[in-house]
């Protein structure tokens, strides 16, 4: 294989499997914000028990994210030596920024959301659980202001040729604020919330299927799904945004997207289909002149295809970049179908008594953690052949040294040692979720009915 597929396969092995943890974190960081914040309110014990509970599942996803993201810091060295030369002082500026704003903010007050209960007050701890939150939303940014910058690029100058060539950043906040930053932070922070909610309604669903912790996990189920409905309806709005986007920024991406191979025509909408790269052709299910008007708002002006673009200025995988787009699109609507109905039987006092629906969030949790991933593959693989948008192509990035064999025999031990990590954290998740809440006075979790009529 050539080191080129291996050292994007490597990379893209390392950051999906670190890309589940992130996005937990910063949406069950909000959760414990709301729970903690109904403790304080009401004073009620079991908010408490909730938090206290989340905090310890909080606590382990954290450590195993962190632990999954170093390696990616090595592989710019390894594997992309001159992207990380030519990017550095862009890239530098960011990092940096997540340093001090996120992981100093995060591990300041770590400490105390896991061990300050009884040793500081009440308000003191939830202004922690805030800024732990806070800390994640804070790293999210600043990675996403760096991936956004490759996407669109703003606020810098080439400096030096060929290999020393090099990007300058000319106006920091040109180069933060750059055209799509915004609008795709909202996207993943979004995408976030949905994941960690989401975990919230599958555990607290479960218990409520098996009859456990039935009070407190109703009022779980409540907070979150809330959360989620919000979340997923302005995830719809935020995803039109960033299409517009692209289609003003990347116009190839989007072309990929939908398929659309005509070099300047009025385009449809597939729900979906199956793109035959070789004869450029697309069956499946549309609806007529509905991209033009979602891009244009008008059926009339006609949106670039991937034939006004020269051939090697094209994604390569059309086919996948419109499959992982079209699933993404297909569960996002999913979400929100799932999340209108949950609230409108809530709102009408009958959804803790529709089992059948409370079994469909069980396995909901895999949802957006799909759709966070297909979404990324759509973004990255449709920006090919280019790392850098229009100015740094993919395999122009790579280290000059590095060979096959050194990137697939790393390739292999990587795969190893998540393999590991992941079978660890499903282990260590099952064990917490099974045992529950602590209820009693004592700290002991709940004691299933049956066991106490067994010891009496």
């Amino acid at each position: 294989m050539e080191v080129e597929f291996l050292a994007r396969l490597q990379f893209a092995f390392t950051i999906a499997f670190h890309y589940i943890y992130p996005p937990l974190s910063i949406g069950l960081g909000m959760m414990l914000i709301f729970l903690e914040g109904m403790y304080l309110r009401t004073g009620d014990k079991q908010y408490e028990q909730l938090t206290r509970f989340w905090i310890k599942i909080f606590a382990l996803i954290f450590g195993i994210g962190v632990a999954t993201g170093i390696v990616m810091e090595f592989e710019f060295g390894t594997n992309w030596a001159t992207y990380s030369r030519y990017v550095g002082d862009i890239f530098g500026s960011a990092l940096a920024a997540e340093g001090i704003f996120a992981f100093a903010l995060e591990s300041g007050f770590l400490g105390i959301l896991l061990f300050g209960w009884h040793r500081v007050s009440p308000r003191v701890h939830f202004f922690s659980t805030i800024m732990v939150a806070l800390g994640s939303m804070f790293s999210a940014i600043w990675i996403v202001v760096a991936n956004s910058w490759m996407q669109t690029p703003a606020g810098y100058r080439i400096e030096g040729e060929g290999l020393h060539a090099r990007a300058v950043v000319t106006d920091f906040w040109a180069m933060v604020f750059n055209p799509s930053s915004m609008d795709r932070l909202l996207h993943v922070i979004l995408g976030a919330f949905l994941a960690g909610s989401f975990l919230v309604l599958s555990v607290h669903a479960w218990y409520l299927v098996k009859g456990r912790f039935v009070e407190m996990s109703q009022k779980a189920f409540r907070i979150a799904l809330v959360f989620a409905t919000v979340a997923a309806l302005s995830q719809l709005f935020s995803g039109h945004r960033s299409a517009q986007l692209i289609a003003e920024h990347q116009p190839a991406k989007l072309a990929a997207f939908e398929g659309h191979y005509d070099s300047l025509a009025v385009a449809d909408l597939y729900l979906f289909g199956l793109v035959d790269e070789k004869t450029e052709q697309v069956s499946g299910v549309a609806i007529p002149k509905m991209l033009t008007f979602l891009i244009h708002e008008d059926f009339t002006t006609p949106v670039p295809g991937l034939r006004a673009f020269p051939e090697e200025n094209r994604p390569a995988r059309v086919n996948f970049v419109f499959q992982t787009y079209h699933l993404m699109v297909s569960i996002g609507m999913a979400l929100i179908g799932l999340t209108v109905l949950a609230s409108l039987l809530l709102w009408r006092g009958r959804l803790f008594r529709q089992t059948w629906l409370l079994r469909l969030f069980v396995p909901a949790v895999l949802l957006p953690q799909i759709a966070n991933q297909v979404g990324w593959y759509s973004a990255e693989v449709g920006r090919q052949p280019w790392v850098v948008y229009g100015i740094l192509r993919t395999s122009d990035g790579l280290s000059k040294s590095v060979t096959a064999d050194q990137v697939w025999f790393s390739l292999i031990l990587f795969s190893w040692v998540y393999v590991l990590l992941f079978g660890l954290f499903v282990y260590l998740l099952h064990k917490k979720i099974s045992h529950g809440p602590e209820t009693g006075e004592e700290g002991e979790s709940e004691v299933p009915e049956s066991s106490k009529r067994f010891k009496s």
